[in-house]
């Protein structure tokens, strides 16, 4: 294993033994490899990858990693996420497979975190909800869709998120009504406190379903017209320059089909970053650099990345 924050053999299986004593042998995994888990498919492995059952599971797992003093972090869908190609040292925490419920009541839904947003879309549309039709081609999960305030064509998750129940830095449990969120462009208090999304509670409205899905079918059209959905990415790299497009200055730079190593700037997207085919994490920083340098001079526009970096 490479080295890692972890003190030593023994610290390390000190936690796993305690990790699997709440998740059960069969939820905690050494030395996983990140591309399996991330829509890019690129990353190295992971110390732990723990998959907790439940929302009390978690938050064991998450206070059990706090004691040890081992670096965590909670896992949605992978979808916005580069991780680096030598893993990352410490504790990976994923939602998708326990915190998958979902309750309806009236016009409400309640989302726990792993639930991918497209099923939650989905389901809106089967019973005749409407207001997440913007979200049926956002690859994320609830909690990172709120964690990021996710959005596309014209709406966003600010839009009609009601509450958000989160787990606090102390280990405490709050409801925060999306008031208290600071939600902004993928921008939120969520992300900028370090809380982890449990559950999410979306206001809706009853809609024709034919009309929704007519709505949805449209989005969904325009997303494989215009989008790299057949390659690997995290979906669009940078997030929008005030005033600009980040595809547009990319493309206008010269820069459609740019490639270092397994990665490149799409060809039919510029604001995308793919993977060709065996890219690495290092080829994908060397494009993102690149990029950005090349739009920095030719229009004194830096780009910031939207995705996220981890390892």
């Amino acid at each position: 294993m490479p080295q890692s924050t972890m003190d030593s053999d023994d610290h390390l299986q000190d936690l796993t033994w305690r990790l699997r004593s709440i998740v059960g042998d069969d939820n905690v995994a050494l030395d996983e490899p990140m591309s399996k888990h991330t829509s890019f498919r690129i990353g190295g492995p992971a110390d732990l990858f723990v998959t907790p059952d439940d929302i009390d599971e978690l938050r064991d797992v998450i206070a059990a990693c706090r004691a040890a003093g081992v670096p965590h972090f909670v896992l949605g869908c992978g979808s916005d996420l580069l991780v680096a190609d030598e893993g990352y040292r410490g504790v990976i925490v994923s939602c998708t497979k326990g915190l998958v419920n979902v309750a309806i009541d009236g016009e409400t839904m309640a989302c726990q975190a792993g639930v991918p947003l497209r099923e939650a879309s989905e389901m809106a549309c089967e019973l005749g909800l409407s207001g997440l039709e913007f979200a049926c081609g956002i690859p994320g999960s609830v909690g990172g869709a709120c964690f990021m305030n996710a959005g596309a064509y014209g709406g966003c998750v600010a839009d009609v998120l009601e509450s958000v129940r989160c787990l606090m830095p102390d280990g405490t449990q709050q409801s925060l009504p999306v008031e208290e969120l600071a939600l902004g462009y993928r921008a939120s208090r969520v992300r900028d406190e370090g809380l982890v999304v449990l559950s999410a509670t979306f206001r809706l409205h009853e809609g024709d379903q034919d009309d929704i899905r007519a709505r949805m079918d449209d989005f969904t059209q325009r997303r494989r017209k215009k989008q790299p959905l057949e390659l690997p990415s995290a979906g669009s790299t940078f997030k929008r320059p005030e005033g600009h497009f980040a595809g547009k200055l990319i493309s206008d730079a010269g820069l459609k089909g740019y490639a270092h190593g397994g990665a490149s700037v799409s060809t039919k997207h510029a604001g995308f970053v793919v993977n060709n085919g065996g890219a690495t994490a290092a080829d994908v920083h060397a494009v993102i650099r690149h990029v950005q340098d090349e739009v920095e001079r030719q229009f004194g526009v830096r780009l910031e990345p939207e995705l996220r970096f981890l390892g």
